[in-house]
Order: structure tokens, then sequence, then C-alpha cells
């Protein structure tokens, strides 16, 4: 394997990590979900085509240079959908005469893929000579053909348009977004596509230069090295960038798997004590099986629950937990809270404070209690003065804390403050 090779391997793997990562949001996400990911793979592609291995395979068919022409041809294709991307994750923005040339560029992209790679694929047949074979670049390999400035012409020109437009585009947002994770990926891929449009501008100035004149092979190889070392460089920039608004999407669904799976256990012996309550009844598929049957369903109910997101699903945990304990309150003693409160002070817990044991005492008593029969009697609700928070941000802090303790909690001590409350109900 070349070090040519290697950095095309390596590239084209930081590509497929993106596409694979944005798979299911492509899936089901909108339009500029599915233009990136379009543009991940058909970058994919023309990165693998640089490889030796993918171009023995297509030279193997008997056409020679039919890896360039795959290369160049895929890049347009991800450098149309790219800009399509643009242009749509801009749609609902200010209109700045950016975003507007933006959208000019595009559709006229758009409308040109077709017919450039067309044009591009006469030329290549038809006005390009047979390669020299001694060198391994493009240019060198077709030095002084009359097709090869037409044939890289359109090529730079689409792909150093699309650089120009990205880079503005990127570049206006970074300093607009209030992320700094995302905001550092927007600079990066900025950046990248300002080294874009320098690539270009060098390799057409080579490409003038050859046509009209010859060069030494020095001046080529220097060239080459140049102009591939932007190459890399400005892909793994794009690449690195485009990662952070992954990253941080990914820390947020990190965040919530372990905010749901703490608050798994508080949630389902909640809601299989009040199952019309919650939205979703928890996981029984997997009861009856020894020593995994709990762990199997505390999978499905964390990651296999038919709600849209693992947010969406955090935030049905906390109401769940919330609506039921309403429910509690109509069956817990009154004098429970007092109680309860007084038992945490007196045992004291180094992990939580009194607060938070008093809570977890509080849900675990009440759990223990049975509905109310005294006939005629008016339902009320037992005092539950605990403070979750006003927001998630506060309130889910505050249940995992409530999960830990009330998993520390044993029946025994509920039942013995039961024991110590007064027989009237709530």
């Amino acid at each position: 394997m070349t070090v040519t090779d290697a950095f095309a391997y390596a590239i084209a793997g930081l590509l497929i990590i993106q596409a694979v990562l944005r798979a299911k949001s492509a899936w089901n996400g909108r339009r500029r979900e599915r233009s990136l990911w379009g543009a991940f793979a058909a970058l994919v592609v023309s990165w693998l085509c640089r490889t030796s291995t993918v171009n023995d395979l297509l030279d193997a068919t008997g056409v020679p240079d039919l890896g360039f022409l795959v290369k160049h041809s895929t890049a347009i294709v991800g450098i149309c959908v790219l800009l399509r991307y643009v242009t749509a994750v801009y749609a609902d923005a200010e209109v700045r005469r950016s975003a507007r040339i933006s959208a000019v560029v595009h559709r006229i992209a758009a409308r040109a893929s077709v017919g450039t790679i067309a044009v591009m694929a006469a030329a290549f047949f038809l006005l390009l000579d047979p390669p020299d074979t001694s060198t391994l670049f493009f240019l060198e390999r077709h030095e002084g053909d009359l097709g090869l400035p037409i044939y890289m012409g359109l090529f730079y020109l689409y792909m150093g348009a699309a650089a120009a437009v990205c880079a503005v585009q990127w570049g206006g947002a970074a300093r607009a977004t209030p992320v700094r994770s995302v905001r550092i990926g927007m600079l990066l891929m900025s950046c990248a596509m300002a080294l874009a449009v320098l690539y270009v501008l060098l390799r057409i100035a080579f490409v003038v230069t050859i046509t009209v004149t010859t060069v030494s092979d020095n001046t080529s190889q220097t060239q080459e090295a140049l102009t591939d070392s932007l190459l890399y460089l400005f892909s793994l920039l794009w690449g690195i960038g485009a990662i952070a608004p992954v990253s941080r999407a990914g820390s947020k669904r990190y965040r919530a798997v372990r905010s749901l799976l703490s608050l798994h256990w508080l949630w389902r012996e909640l809601a299989m004590a009040a199952p019309d309550v919650v939205r979703y009844r928890p996981s029984r598929l997997f009861a009856r099986l020894p020593f995994v049957g709990q762990a199997l369903d505390t999978f499905r109910d964390v990651f296999a629950s038919p709600d849209a997101s693992l947010l969406v699903r955090l935030n049905r945990y906390t109401v769940d937990i919330r609506d039921v304990i309403f429910e509690l309150r109509r069956r817990a003693p009154a004098d429970l809270v007092e109680r309860a409160r007084d038992y945490a002070r007196s045992v004291p817990d180094d992990l939580h404070g009194t607060e938070i044991r008093a809570e977890a005492l509080w849900i675990r008593s009440a759990l223990l209690c049975e509905e109310p029969t005294v006939p005629g009697k008016p339902t009320t609700l037992a005092p539950y003065p605990f403070d979750p928070g006003a927001d998630p941000r506060h309130e889910v802090p505050h249940l995992r804390a409530v999960a830990a303790a009330y998993s520390r909690i044993r029946n025994f001590e509920a039942l013995a403050l039961l024991a110590r409350t007064t027989a009237d109900y709530a």
C-alpha cells in the first residue's frame, strides 16, 4: 500500500463513519439530511477510486484511466448534493446576499451536473489520447492533449464554484451559531473550502501551463505534491469539521441513555403499579427467562420503545413518573411526608441529602399502600412538597438522584415507616 492509498483509505473511512452515523437521520429526516448523507456516500466512492486497488479493478474493464472518470464524476455528484444541502440549511435563515447567491449557484449546478458529466465523458473517450502509463498522475498522463483543458476545466469550474459558496456560507454560520463545538466545526469546514478554492486555482493554472508549453518533470512532481497535500488537508479538515454536529448529537444521546438507565428501575416500578397511567407499559416479554430476562426487558424499554428519539423517551419517563406519583398521593397517608423526613434525618445516607432520601422513602412507602376503601369519603391528595425543578435540565438530575436513593431503600424500611404513620388516609 502506498502513502497515497493510505491517505485515500483514511479519508474514505472518515466519510464512511459520517455516512453510517447519519444513515438513520437521512432515512427519517428532511431533504437536507438526505442531501448530506448523499454527499458523503458519493465522496466515499470518489476517494476509493484514488486507491490502486479500485483503479486496478476498473482498468481490468479494458478502458484506460476509467478510475479517473469515475472519481471525477462521483465527485461532481457529491458536490452537487452538497450544494443542495447548503441551500436547504439556509433556506429558512434570513435572506442574505450570500444565501441568494448560493441558491442561484445550486440551481445552475443541479441543472448542469448531468451535462457536465456527459461532456467530460465525451472528452474522455473522444478527445483524450491513450495515456502515458509511465506516470500515475492524470495530468501528466495526458499532458499536451487538446481534450485535457476541456475535461479538467469543467471539473475544476464546478468544484471551485461549489467550494467558494460553501466557504462563504459556513463562515457566516460560524459567526452566528452560539454553540461552541458547532462553531468550531463550521470554521474548520469553511477553512477547508477556502483551501479547496486555492487547490482549484493552482490546478487550473497548471492545466493551462501544460496545454501551451512543456514543463520539466521536477516542476510537475512539485505541483502534484503541493496540490495533493492541499487536497488531503482540506478533505481532512472538512471531514473533521462535519463531525462536530454529529458529536454534539451523539453526546446528547449518550447523556439521554445514561439518564434512561438511571431512571428505568424507578420508572418501571411506578409504571407497574399504575399501568393505565403511563403512555407505554413496561416490557414483560422476557420476564420468564432466567438470569437475562430483566436485562432484556430493560434493553427493550430503553432502546426499543416506539418513541421518536431517546430525548422524547426520557421526557416520557419523567412525565410518567410524575403522573404515577400524582396517583400515589390519592392513597398515601397525609403525614407520610413528615414521617419520611424524620426517618431520613434519623438514618442519614452519606450519598444523598435528606430531601432526596425522604422523597425516595415517600415513593417506596406509597407504593406499598393500598387503595383507600372508606365508603363515602372524598378522595384528597396527600402533600408532596418535593421540588423537582422547573425544566428538564433540573428535573432529570433530580429524578436520577431520587432513583439512586430509591434503589438503596428496602421494603422493610418503608413498612416500618408506614407503621409509624396514622391510620387516616388523605
